[in-house]
């Protein structure tokens, strides 16, 4: 199984080579990534920058298994993701990466409490593990005293807080966030931006995250532009 098999050593989190997507409605062809290629080391924060359209959400879904390529090859930690079926990309995903969504994604009948849980439920965790690691990342995230509280009785902020911690609940090693302050205001985005910094400097992860927010520049170690489905190099 696939789960019994470690990933090939390598310096990479990510790397993905002449990355092509097209979408095809009809007669009409859209190209979406066109020869992307780029390579991301362990423990940095990257930000994936350009207009609606550009390409960033389609490379993020890419590599992490959400979407598959037309042309090219995506690793991540040395993994050939090509190589994975369906079923193995479900249980790859839930143990490597976490995905953050502008929209939080929230279940908005559970608490932020078990919002969190949940992922671990689903990873079979003990009962023990369950609530030492749901607490600690509430608390990681400043939420411990609002636990209890369901979406609705929480601030975008707030919410995105919980998606973040329960991005992190089964430890992944890298996290693929797409425009997570997109719906939050500039002082919320800081607050939000800087936690970011903190997971990454404490947890030794990597996030790599798509935005068109000016506020992320400062918080980032590299921008990556892109334009027309390709990141766009300065020369």
């Amino acid at each position: 199984m696939m789960t019994d098999v470690e990933a090939p050593a390598t310096t990479w989190v990510i790397e993905a080579e002449d990355l092509w997507r097209i979408y095809r409605t009809g007669t009409r062809e859209v190209y979406a990534l066109r020869g992307v290629n780029l390579q991301i080391p362990l423990g940095r924060f990257i930000a994936l920058k350009g207009r609606s359209g550009s390409g960033k959400t389609t490379l993020l879904n890419c590599l992490g298994g959400l979407d598959r390529p037309d042309r090219g090859v995506v690793r991540i930690f040395g993994r050939d993701l090509s190589q994975l079926s369906e079923k193995e990309l479900t249980q790859w995903r839930r143990k490597e990466v976490g995905f953050i969504f502008q929209s939080f994604g929230l279940l908005p009948t559970l608490s932020a409490y078990e919002n969190i849980e949940l992922m671990l439920r689903i990873a079979q965790a003990s009962r023990k593990e369950k609530k030492q690691r749901t607490i600690e990342l509430l608390e990681m995230v400043g939420l411990a005293k609002w636990m209890h509280h369901r979406p609705f009785e929480l601030s975008g902020g707030q919410q995105q807080r919980v998606a973040i911690a329960r991005a992190l609940a089964n430890r992944p090693r890298l996290i693929l966030a797409d425009e997570p302050t997109g719906e939050l205001d500039s002082t919320t985005a800081r607050e939000i931006l800087s936690l970011f910094r903190q997971i990454v400097e404490e947890e030794k992860i990597t996030v790599l995250m798509s935005s068109h927010d000016p506020l992320v520049d400062g918080y980032v170690d590299e921008i990556l532009p892109m334009k027309d489905g390709q990141i766009v190099r300065e020369r």
